[in-house]
């Protein structure tokens, strides 16, 4: 694990010591946990394998492939 260092504002720091002492978990895991969900879940693409599928025609379809896998963001 690394270690990471952050400079937060006084009150956005008051409010995450805060958070932090109410769910009773420590500051680094809420920070964690806050970085996760604004990330969000890692994901594969299963396009990835294309090249092992055994079909000749990927290479020419592979933005419909994508298209199929990849949502676009908002």
């Amino acid at each position: 694990m690394k270690r990471t260092t952050v400079k937060l504002p006084d009150e956005t720091d008051a409010r995450l010591r805060h958070e932090a002492e109410r769910r009773g978990i420590t500051i680094s895991e809420l920070t964690r946990e806050a970085i996760q969900a604004h990330l969000g879940a890692q994901r594969t693409l299963g396009a990835a394998a294309a090249g092992r599928s055994g079909r000749r025609d990927i290479s020419e379809r592979i933005e419909e492939i994508l298209a199929k896998e990849v949502t676009p963001s908002p």
